[in-house]
């Protein structure tokens, strides 16, 4: 980019205007842009969607040389690349997917000043010929993506972060930005001090992701629920399914396909050909759903992923917010489905009772999940339990399942005595240990083979609890599991007693409880949505954006990049809505920046004056 004698502020912004066609910055962004540019150091904290990329893609346009990015990234590198070169950014990559010859021409492009932005990995800075060739060019910046991977016992860490706090000391004249999409108080400690940030300045925007509608529920056939979730409100729609193992990810990607819903797996047991194929097609294709582990989603730039559901229970509220993220990235409306039951409580206690690490790793891996059984539970905003976990305060958002169809709180505490007494008396008269179905069959009074065999059937507490059903006696025992008044022990998941257990059966703890709310509140949520869509676009031009968008997906096709690189869904819905008649017109959509009004100004108008 050529230098100009504007001020760094105003430079920034026809920066911004010229190249992403943006009219103004978004919250936080213009202050770091600035601090940046006038060679300041900077962490920023700042929820996926908040617009991280522009506070370094920005500055390094206006300072003099190349602004070097380090993302863990490699396998969308080409994508990030693409996406720059086609809004007029002169950016290139170093990582290990390149030959010889792909090299050279990326460093000897560095070298002569012919980029903007170069993105490397981070082993790439271990490696001496890259230490060498940085030191021979003119950086501008150093951008630290996904800055959360350098905290030890954060949910993605990367041993090759640690090494980045020497950038600093190669370079020390040369400002460095640091940028993650979620951090709790203790990460952004641990950010701060492995990369030697404490004389930065720290930006730390709001969590809040308003177009997210936060969704838990009772599990159920998780499968079919899914399906309905799909059938009903994301037909046609492009999405995210996370499963806990890679056998589930394999059995719901196949059952979404037999039941008409193109889906692809995606997991570490995938040679990397096929898991790289399928991630191009997500990226790519209009409406592919990509069921997978964890494993997938870092980094991912499609802004029209319109859900993310889980089947199973996240470890943390930071994973749970760093996946739901991915969801609505362009500001429309979206949904973040999680389907949560007793075995899931089950199943991560015993993953963490077996777990590798010390004794305080456990501990931090317990605390983890606690949080992430409190969001579930909760009767209160989802939301606002969100953004507490990050230390953030705010308001019922009026756009969650609690706050859309509030649950009730009642008094479980008679239950929760007959469920724990019926568990010691299996433990003092019979020396026995069982799991949540047979203590389930005795409250019921169930004279099942296994009641029979065992003689459960003359314990006092058979036959006591018959006031609940089944389904909310299983709600019972997952959430005195979540409360810590019940443990699971063993390979079994036995139920067993807690230091605090006595308190309930002595009768001086009082124990609340969730009751789930109907499913009829499943229609209001929809319609909550579908409204909040009609608000983004009119009616009359849906014909009109699908016109756009089948334009689009034959000019990425032949282009061989995503159709986000292209316009993303939301510069298509403005220009659906305002139908601009000219070139100048079609330069005031926010998106349309210089270089693409040159490119597909021409095609754009043709779609627009065809009708």
């Amino acid at each position: 980019m050529a230098e100009t004698d504007l001020a760094p502020a105003s430079e920034a912004l026809e920066t911004l205007r010229r190249v992403f066609g943006y009219d103004s910055f978004r919250g936080d962004q213009a202050a770091i842009v600035e601090h940046v540019i006038a060679g300041g150091d900077a962490l920023v904290l700042m929820p996926t969607g908040g617009g991280k990329s522009l506070c370094y893609q920005i500055p390094a346009l206006v300072r003099p040389g190349v602004g070097v990015v380090v993302s863990p990234l490699i396998a969308l590198m080409q994508d990030q690349v693409d996406a720059l070169r086609n809004a007029g950014v002169r950016a290139g990559f170093l990582n290990s997917t390149q030959d010889y010859a792909a090299r050279q021409e990326v460093e000897t492009a560095f070298l002569n000043g012919e980029l903007d932005l170069l993105y490397l990995a981070p082993e790439r800075l271990s490696v001496e010929s890259t230490v060498r060739l940085l030191d021979r060019g003119k950086i501008s910046l150093f951008a630290i993506d996904e800055a959360h991977c350098v905290a030890q016992w954060g949910h993605d860490f990367r041993p090759d972060y640690l090494q980045l706090s020497a950038l600093h000391e190669r370079w020390p004249d040369v400002p460095r930005i640091a940028l993650t999409a979620t951090a709790t108080e203790a990460t952004h400690k641990e950010i701060t001090a492995r990369l030697r940030l404490d004389e930065a300045r720290h930006f730390v925007a709001s969590f809040d992701r308003p177009n997210i509608q936060y969704r838990i529920v009772g599990k159920n056939s998780p499968q079919r629920q899914l399906l309905e979730l799909l059938r009903t409100e994301h037909a046609g729609d492009a999405g995210i399914v996370y499963c806990l193992s890679r056998n589930s990810v394999e059995k719901t990607a196949e059952f979404l396909v037999q039941n008409g819903i193109p889906a692809v797996p995606y997991h570490a047991g995938l040679d990397a050909r096929t898991r790289a194929k399928h991630q191009a097609r997500f990226l790519r294709e209009d409406g592919l759903i990509v069921v997978a582990t964890i494993a997938f989603g870092m980094g991912i730039d499609k802004p029209d992923v319109r859900f993310v559901a889980h089947l199973d229970l996240p470890k943390s509220v930071e994973g749970y917010y760093q996946e739901t993220g991915r969801a609505g990235r362009d500001g429309l409306p979206s949904t973040a489905w999680l389907a949560y039951g007793l075995q899931d409580v089950v199943q991560q206690r015993k993953m963490i009772d077996t777990s590798e690490g010390d004794e305080a790793h456990r501990r931090r891996l317990g605390t983890h999940l606690n949080a992430m059984l409190a969001l579930c539970e909760t009767v209160e905003c989802r939301r606002v339990q969100i953004l507490n976990y990050f230390g953030q305060q705010a308001g019922p958002c009026g756009n969650c399942d609690t706050c859309l169809n509030p649950p009730e709180k009642w008094d479980g505490t008679i239950p929760a005595q007959k469920l724990l007494s019926t568990v010691v008396r299996l433990r003092n008269e019979r020396r026995q240990k069982f799991g949540a179905g047979q203590i389930i069959d005795i409250l019921l009074g169930k004279s099942t083979p296994k009641v029979t065999q065992f003689q459960h059937d003359t314990l006092k507490t058979f036959g006591i609890g018959t006031e609940l059903r089944e389904p909310e006696w299983r709600a019972v025992v997952r959430q005195l599991l979540a409360q810590g008044l019940l443990a699971v022990e063993g390979d079994y998941g036995s139920l067993v007693l807690t230091e605090t257990s006595s308190e309930v059966l002595g009768g001086d703890r009082q124990v609340l409880l969730r009751r789930e709310p109907e499913r009829a509140a499943a229609a209001k949520v929809r319609s909550t949505r579908k409204a909040a869509a009609a608000v983004d676009m009119p009616a009359e031009a849906a014909p009109l954006f699908e016109r756009l968008r089948a334009w689009r997906a034959g000019v990425a096709k032949e282009q061989g990049v995503p159709a986000y690189v292209v316009f993303h869904d939301a510069t298509l819905r403005q220009i659906a809505t305002q139908r601009p008649s000219s070139l100048a017109d079609l330069g005031t959509v926010s998106g349309v920046g210089e270089n693409k009004l040159a490119k597909y100004g021409e095609g754009l108008l043709e779609i627009l004056t065809a009708e």
